[in-house]
């Protein structure tokens, strides 16, 4: 006697299985359509930018006239010494902030002594406080030091960072003490150490700290409208603003120059982000 077979249904998927990556496409797409408009706008005519709102279809993030004069005229202008400034006042805070940040957190895993937790938590603390609430009587000090547009002024506030400190550190101490004390016994210095062993198995932390440092420093705008009031010395953001503060807003332009301050560092972030994503889960080891 035989049964009848049954299906269980095994074979075949189950819509619910298929609902998180739905919503997460949909969530991406509602987060792209904004971006996708601001770089159609870029490429239209600046009185055609708004009236492409008209009618909210296709044509609204495909440009049917794209040219390229928004660009163009941006960068005859201030613009592009703006976006040099950046780069600059952005690479040299890396290469600066790093070298601080890792001499820190070397001395902060590494060495033994009293008020090692209270420094450590001070520089927790740093890093939660938000740099706007200091950034003013800052300034002053800042204008009292004659460092007032100046890229000595714009670099040194973003070079000690808390939370680059705080990756460093989290990373260092997983660094086996075993490794340390046998470089010691074989007569290598402390900074033999911290350049021979503890940098060089840091590599993703160092590259997670210095896009702390640089995504910190890119974006920053209160502190370069407070030090850097000449249009030479101006920074991206506040060319950019100062782009929306005209009595005749070019529209084309405005969105030209958000694309350029939006594609930098994306095509940077981008690049190295795999490092990054690590460097934050080995951030917590211990």
């Amino acid at each position: 006697m035989t049964t009848p077979h049954r299906s269980t249904g095994r074979g075949r998927p189950s819509p619910a299985r298929h609902t998180p990556a739905i919503v997460a496409v949909v969530i991406g797409v509602l987060f792209a359509l904004p971006l996708l408009w601001v770089l159609a706008g870029s490429l239209r005519p600046g009185s055609q930018v708004l009236d492409s709102l008209d009618e909210l279809s296709w044509r609204s993030l495909v440009p049917t006239d794209a040219t390229l004069h928004n660009y163009v005229a941006l960068f005859q202008g201030d613009f592009g010494r703006a976006v040099l400034n950046s780069v600059l006042v952005a690479a040299v805070t890396v290469a600066l902030g790093l070298l601080v940040s890792a001499s820190a957190a070397f001395g902060l895993s590494v060495f033994e002594f009293r008020g090692r937790g209270l420094v450590f938590a001070v520089i927790l603390l740093s890093f939660m406080i938000p740099f706007d609430a200091i950034a003013i009587p800052l300034s002053s000090l800042f204008r009292d030091w004659n460092l007032q547009n100046t890229y000595a002024g714009l670099i040194l506030p973003g070079i000690g960072n808390g939370l680059a400190i705080f990756l460093l550190r989290q990373f260092f101490l997983a660094v086996p003490r075993e490794l340390v004390e046998a470089a010691r016994i074989d007569g290598l210095s402390w900074w033999g150490v911290f350049t021979r062993i503890h940098l060089p198995l840091s590599r993703p932390a160092l590259i997670g700290a210095g896009l702390t440092l640089f995504t910190f420093q890119w974006q920053s705008y209160m502190w370069p409208l407070l030090i850097g009031t000449e249009p030479s010395k101006q920074l991206g953001p506040i060319a950019l603003g100062t782009l929306q503060g005209q009595m005749v807003v070019d529209y084309g332009q405005v969105f030209a120059a958000a694309v350029v301050l939006t594609v930098i560092p994306l095509v940077v972030l981008l690049r190295l982000q795999r490092h990054f994503t690590q460097s934050i889960a080995n951030s917590g080891l211990k």
